[in-house]
């Protein structure tokens, strides 16, 4: 059976850097849930939360579900042909090969961090009905964007991949303590050919 999603599709809040629900560790959808008018809002929810900061900020390809508060293993994605989502989304294989990146989130859009990615993942989740799907061999810009989202769902941020470890700081506070890997986003735009030059790849 496949799920009518809800009329309403209100944009929520996204949640801000230094908030505790970004630290926290989702837990798996049940199959009981897939067909529930209460995820279908949920999902619904998110979806409308991606394509409203689209709208506003220009960028963002995928957002995860605690990124609204929802501590659940979800994540939405739209990579040009609409948005999609994953539930459940596992990794299943990493490539040997890596490079580094200045990588930007929704819950601070005014930063840029460097980050270390695998070049390529194979990932393994349910679609909206239920049906088990597996993305293999995927390119780089969608290699980076799962990883990116799937860290969410495990309560990381690339705030931390780009120290090497978790923090609790603010973004004032991680632009003066880490000039080497936090950058303003407003400083990139302003000398994009010398910060593209300190990484491997640029969206």
């Amino acid at each position: 059976m496949i799920r009518q999603q809800p009329m309403a599709r209100v944009p929520a809040v996204v949640l801000s850097l230094g908030s505790p629900l970004l630290r926290t560790v989702c837990t798996p959808v049940a199959a009981s849930e897939l067909h529930s008018v209460a995820f279908a809002q949920e999902t619904a929810q998110l979806t409308a939360t991606l394509e409203a900061f689209r709208a506003t900020h220009g960028f963002g390809r995928g957002i995860a579900a605690p990124q609204i508060g929802i501590t659940k293993r979800f994540l939405a994605l739209n990579l040009g042909d609409g948005p999609r989502v994953l539930i459940n989304p596992t990794i299943t294989r990493w490539s040997k090969d890596t490079f580094t990146m200045w990588d930007d989130c929704m819950c601070f859009p005014d930063l840029l961090v460097k980050v270390r990615r695998h070049a390529s993942i194979e990932v393994a989740f349910s679609d909206e009905v239920g049906n088990v799907q597996v993305w293999q061999h995927l390119d780089r810009p969608t290699s980076e964007l799962l990883q990116h989202e799937i860290d969410h769902l495990d309560g990381l941020l690339a705030t931390d991949r780009a120290l090497g470890q978790p923090h609790t700081m603010g973004a004032n506070e991680l632009l003066a303590a880490f000039p080497d890997v936090i950058i303003a986003r407003d400083a990139f735009e302003a000398n994009k050919p010398t910060f593209m030059a300190m990484v491997d790849y640029t969206i």
